[in-house]
């Protein structure tokens, strides 16, 4: 989609040429100086009865009397904040589908000068979001609308501040789009090779620079934990690294490490039948990162990023890994296995261990880790836990501005009571209460040598139903925690 801008002032809407102008208006009362033409519009459908100034509220007009533009769809947005205005977009957007509007100009009324930056960014993410359609393994999927360019309106003084909301948010969307296509692609397609050969393509279109270690390579390391889970599977695993330098050399790297099952099966531990289907998106952690990578590559920040892949299957086999096998990682700890579908803190404990040889900044893991995060926070926030104070509040701080959020869970000494073993240095989980904060409690023992963020994104990885699909989520908070580490 081609996404551009153009200086025009509120009281000049109608002389703006498009198929389609969308004006999202924040407030209950008309803001001043919109443009006569539109406000008289607005007073009679509201006089009619047939629009409201109220959250949600869509009218669409053809061929309105006074404008060059051939619909005019008008949108509440409610609050004047940014997330209301996202979802104002989406919602005038979604008026267009179907129809033969092939250019779109937004407009934002009652909405403060110094929201114009996220309010571009987000507008973008709301139209590549409208038009997304996964069509790789069904030729039966809707043809691409006719909706191909987004022209967003502001004035003049505002063209700096567009032009850089417009540059993140187009950024951020191909990431997300990526993160999408890569979770959304069936196990039997998107397999450890076929994410370390999408990180090799980045690589080569981005100048970055992709090591992509085998099994063998992977055993030199010493990766027991990670190996551990891979065996039952006949699909080989691949542990890949990828760096962006946009930095001198001497500045420690940001360091994003992903959960790349790419299906779990649960081992031994053998999950339900029902919606065992969904598994394949366990790799959404994966997915994040390398969407994440890819926005940090088109940004071109001045920061250094190193992306960290664990990619492998976890399947039942005459191989596979059993409750009560204990393994060793690669910092030497043990671990004994009480439950094999806790899988993937074992393949992330030994990713992190590898981590500190970049003497890294900080290290964010991301990860479709526990069921337990989806009953503590649903669907809407991330579960977030960190070792200090300062990254947990950048990582908030990201996420709030990327409208992707979190939301900071506890990490207090007495829930590591549940990891003894009396086998091995510690187990692989403890009881059901509390199930994400044990196995971020897990992680951190193998995250003792740098600053260290966790994003339990089981519940904002993807979404079920009749919906199912990936959300690409957290790309975007990821993206704005590595932009604020750049300053």
């Amino acid at each position: 989609m081609d996404f551009r801008s153009q200086s025009a002032a509120l009281d000049g809407l109608a002389t703006q040429a498009a198929d389609a102008l969308v004006l999202v208006i924040a407030g209950q009362v008309l803001p001043q100086g919109l443009d006569s033409a539109a406000a008289a519009l607005i007073k009679d459908a509201i006089k009619l009865g047939d629009f409201e100034l109220k959250a949600g509220q869509c009218l669409s007009l053809l061929r309105p009397a006074g404008f060059k533009a051939q619909r005019l769809v008008l949108v509440a947005a409610g609050a004047a904040t940014t997330k209301a205005a996202k979802a104002a977009v989406a919602a005038g957007l979604g008026q267009l589908k179907g129809k033969g509007a092939a250019h779109a100009a937004i407009a934002f009324a009652g909405f403060a000068a110094e929201q114009t930056e996220a309010l571009a960014e987000h507008a973008v993410l709301a139209a590549a979001d409208a038009v997304y359609v996964y069509r790789h393994t069904k030729p039966s999927a809707p043809a691409p609308g006719k909706l191909a360019k987004i022209t967003l309106l502001a004035d003049k003084d505002q063209a700096k501040a567009v032009k850089a909301g417009l540059t993140r948010g187009q950024a951020i969307a191909a990431g997300i789009e990526l993160a999408r296509e890569c979770a959304n692609r069936p196990g039997n397609y998107a397999t450890p090779s076929f994410l370390a050969d999408q990180v090799r393509g980045l690589g080569r279109s981005h100048g970055l620079k992709v090591e992509v270690l085998d099994q063998k390579a992977i055993a030199k390391l010493g990766m027991g934990s990670f190996l551990a889970v891979a065996q039952g599977s006949d699909e080989p695993p691949r542990f890949i690294v990828a760096r962006y330098e946009g930095a001198p050399k001497t500045q420690a790297p940001v360091v994003l490490v992903g959960k790349g099952i790419t299906f779990d099966s649960g081992g031994i531990s053998l999950k339900p039948g029902a919606e065992m289907d969904e598994m394949k998106f366990d790799m959404g952690g994966a997915a994040s990162v390398l969407g994440t990578l890819r926005a940090v590559a088109e940004l071109k920040p001045k920061i250094n990023l190193v992306v960290i892949i664990a990619a492998c299957e976890n399947m039942p086999s005459g191989r596979a890994l059993k409750p009560g096998d204990v393994i060793t990682s690669m910092s030497g700890q043990t671990i004994e296995v009480l439950n094999t579908d806790a899988e993937g803190r074992l393949i992330l404990c030994d990713a992190l261990t590898y981590a500190e040889r970049f003497k890294p900044k900080a290290v964010v893991d991301v990860a479709t880790l526990t069921g337990a995060c989806v009953i503590a926070l649903g669907g809407v926030r991330s579960g977030m836990y960190a070792s200090d104070d300062e990254l947990a509040q950048s990582l908030s701080s990201a996420g709030d501005a990327a409208l992707d959020p979190c939301w900071r869970m506890p990490l207090d000494d007495e829930y590591e009571e549940g990891l003894k073993s009396n086998f091995a240095d510690v187990a692989n989980v403890g009881s059901r209460a509390g199930g994400s904060i044990t196995a971020a409690m897990f992680l951190k023992r193998f995250a003792t040598q740098y600053r260290w963020g966790h994003l339990d994104i089981a519940g904002t990885a993807w979404k079920g139903g009749a919906a199912k699909g990936g959300t690409g989520r957290p790309v975007g908070l990821l993206t704005h925690f590595v932009l604020s580490q750049a300053r």
